[in-house]
């Protein structure tokens, strides 16, 4: 029978019983303590790569709009260059506002009418303003809200019954 390497020590005398005994319960608590330091290096490392994950899922979604952003901002141009009406040389403008200022477009006196008719449209692409019938504005206006310009067309309201000017009716066509 072969004896294990302790139990020769322990024969000849070179070892105590207790020092066997300890040694062998120092290893175990290494090998606990290594078990412990491998099991948080894989969480750490876990933890990284799903916050990697992360980044770049937020990242992709980013390009994704940005993408279908600048996807809508060709058909955009498309519709507008597509639908546009041909400019008018003229004398005579359109004036109507533009966030907070007051832009002008030249028209003629069918153009005028029917813009305000509610027939023809602004739209507004890389500081350019054109006139597109009212079908192809709202094309327009599903893929950009900014694109047309919001003219106003509020509905007539009945002036208050002590009003000194009720009977005297400002036309919405106003040339300045």
């Amino acid at each position: 029978m072969s004896l294990s390497l302790r139990d020769q020590l322990m024969a000849a005398g070179l070892v105590k019983e207790k020092l066997p005994e300890k040694s062998g319960k120092e290893q175990r608590q290494q090998n606990k303590d290594r078990a412990r330091q491998i099991a948080e290096q894989k969480a750490a490392a876990e933890k990284v790569r799903a916050e990697k994950a992360a980044r770049d899922a937020e990242l992709n979604r980013q390009r994704e709009l940005s993408m279908g952003r600048k996807a809508r901002m060709v058909q955009v141009k498309n519709l507008i260059e597509q639908h546009k009406l041909p400019k008018v040389e003229g004398h005579d403008y359109f004036n109507f506002i533009d966030g907070k200022k007051v832009r002008r477009i030249p028209v003629d006196a069918g153009l005028r009418a029917r813009l305000i008719a509610g027939e023809l449209a602004i739209a507004r692409y890389e500081g350019r303003y054109d006139l597109v019938p009212a079908a192809a504005a709202e094309r327009i206006r599903e893929r950009d809200e900014r694109s047309v310009v919001a003219l106003s067309t509020a509905p007539e309201s009945s002036p208050a019954p002590d009003d000194p000017y009720k009977d005297f009716v400002v036309p919405d066509d106003l040339k300045w």
